[in-house]
């Protein structure tokens, strides 16, 4: 496997907190920075990441995996509440990564390898696909409970990846599902257990790595069209 790591932050312990790898015809990025939560460094990372991948030639998918007890919690609401005259530029960031994902022009497959709160839920759900840990974690949109709205964004992309039941009731109650409910409800492609998370993924990744990516990009951008819309307009931060 051939890689590099990305960015010059690094996490807790002194480690980048991003590092691409290439399995094949493969991207794999792993992120890890404790609980992943969207710092402006993370962000940072995650955008540089992107940039590499929209200029990558030839078969490809991504693959993105958390490491430990954590695939990402989302925004970072301590580094919010002290920079609050941020909001807005830190909010549109954040769409933009979203947007991204969607239009990214090549297959891809979130390994959630435990917990996917609120931004980070949405982050999973940016992908083409979700395979989850069986074993523990949940997937869980929690924001109700922490008296938080959704941007507009924020639910134009829930309610296009979910089912409209499965949007209401994830969003209304803050149900944590755990992988095998969150397979019923439509939200996660696969459950496996803990080892076969990231393989599995990246095997699922594989097989659609032949698809022609600009075809997949203009593909996902009609599917999603008014989501990226909403998404990128810095109008629209409500």
């Amino acid at each position: 496997m051939l890689g590099r790591r990305v960015g010059t932050d690094h996490n807790r312990k002194g480690t980048p907190m991003f590092d691409l790898q290439r399995d094949g015809d493969v991207h794999v990025l792993r992120f890890d920075d404790d609980e992943n939560r969207f710092t402006p460094a993370f962000l940072d990372g995650f955008h540089e990441v992107l940039d590499t991948l929209e200029k990558a030639e030839g078969p490809g998918a991504l693959v993105t995996v958390g490491t430990g007890k954590f695939y990402s919690n989302g925004l970072d609401l301590d580094w919010l509440s002290a920079h609050g005259d941020q909001f807005e530029p830190y909010v549109g960031r954040i769409h933009r990564m979203f947007a991204r994902l969607l239009t990214l022009p090549m297959p891809t497959v979130a390994a959630v390898n435990g917990h996917a709160f609120a931004g980070g839920a949405m982050l999973a759900l940016a992908h083409d696909f979700i395979v989850m840990r069986s074993d523990r974690g949940y997937f869980c949109l929690p924001e109700v409970d922490l008296g938080i709205s959704f941007t507009s964004g924020m639910g134009a992309l829930i309610q296009a990846r979910l089912t409209a039941a499965t949007a209401h009731e994830a969003t209304i109650t803050g149900r944590r599902y755990p992988a095998e409910e969150a397979v019923t409800a439509g939200i996660v492609y696969q459950a496996v257990p803990e080892a076969e998370v990231l393989p599995r993924a990246v095997e699922l990744a594989a097989s659609l790595a032949g698809k022609d990516g600009a075809t997949v990009g203009k593909i996902r951008t009609g599917l999603y069209g008014a989501v990226i819309e909403t998404l990128t307009d810095p109008a629209v931060l409500d």
